[in-house]
């Protein structure tokens, strides 16, 4: 054990106790199961009996990413955040497959597995870009899809970040505090205050799985830059609400109105004062939309006719 292990082992495991409690408290239970050889972790709140509500996070987050706004719509819908193989409390996959066609397959056994026929999905960022693709290619077992600052898709312009990515480069890479602070930036509006040590626990965290992300990160990028689904965006046929952080500093907010134009009768909705992570960030405004949309599109909606854009940057964080 390192002495940075040593150090952090305490705050490590007050950490560990206070979500579990915070996720009893809220009633969100946490499952495990092993679906086609991988250990699946998730977390899951809401009615037993309610529409099902799939909810996936991006590249190095985790299912407690959706804490927040899963607690504000739990009342109504069956939440179901899991941790994507490779990530959070899950296992990693044997053959080392992380491309997005890979993901997507994987989260069809694990819906066959928990006998969901037919669900809402979402996904922010890479999780975006498994949804989207799921969508396409399974369109019958879906009721909705929400894509938060999702990865697949260009617009016509890029961020910096995003130029890195295609000349090579992985600025997702966490190797040091400063680049604990860049990502932090690069993900989040307003970066708030985090102390010392808990950075240095996220980059603990980060540094353990450092040769596995590098490697699905290098798989998803070239997913990214090699096989974009802007050619088949005329082909979902799910009704598609679209959120997307206005100050998102990784994926340029120009790619959702590609997708806006392109996918028959979606829903556009900018979050102001929000990154690249708007269910964080403005978990309320990003979950009343989200209810908006939900209520419209349950067992029974079709895809809308029209298309609806919004802006949103009132009312609570």
């Amino acid at each position: 054990m390192s002495l940075l292990d040593a150090a952090a082992a305490p705050v490590t495991a007050f950490l560990s106790i206070a979500r579990l409690a915070a996720r009893g408290l809220a009633g969100i239970g946490t499952y495990h199961r092993v679906i086609d050889g991988v250990r699946w972790c998730w977390s899951e709140a809401g009615p037993r009996d309610g529409e099902p509500l799939i909810l996936l996070h991006g590249f190095a987050g985790d299912k407690d990413n959706w804490a927040f706004f899963t607690l504000l719509l739990a009342q109504r819908y069956r939440l179901i955040c899991p941790d994507l193989p490779g990530f959070g409390d899950s296992g990693r996959v044997a053959n080392g497959g992380y491309s997005i066609a890979e993901q997507a397959r994987r989260l069809e056994a694990f819906l066959d597995a928990l006998g969901i026929d037919a669900c809402h999905l979402g996904g922010n960022s890479m999780g975006g870009f498994v949804a989207l693709t799921f969508a396409l290619d399974h369109p019958h077992r879906l009721r909705s899809l929400l894509l938060l600052n999702n990865a697949g898709v260009n617009g016509d312009r890029m961020t910096d970040t995003q130029q890195a990515i295609l000349d090579g480069s992985n600025p997702m890479q966490v190797k040091s505090i400063d680049d604990v602070d860049f990502l932090l930036g690069i993900i989040l509006h307003d970066p708030p205050y985090i102390p010392l040590i808990f950075r240095q626990l996220l980059l603990l965290q980060l540094a353990r799985r450092e040769k596995l992300h590098d490697e699905i990160f290098a798989q998803i990028a070239r997913d990214a830059i090699e096989n974009p689904l802007n050619d088949r965006l005329g082909d979902v046929r799910v009704p598609t609400l679209i959120l997307w952080g206005s100050s998102d500093n990784l994926l340029h907010v120009a790619a959702a109105t590609t997708q806006h134009e392109a996918i028959p009768g979606a829903e556009l909705a900018i979050i102001e004062k929000a990154g690249h992570v708007p269910m964080v960030e403005r978990p309320f405004r990003t979950a009343a939309v989200s209810m908006d949309f939900l209520a419209r599109h349950g067992c029974r909606s079709t895809a809308p006719a029209g298309k609806k854009q919004r802006q949103t940057g009132k009312g609570r964080p």
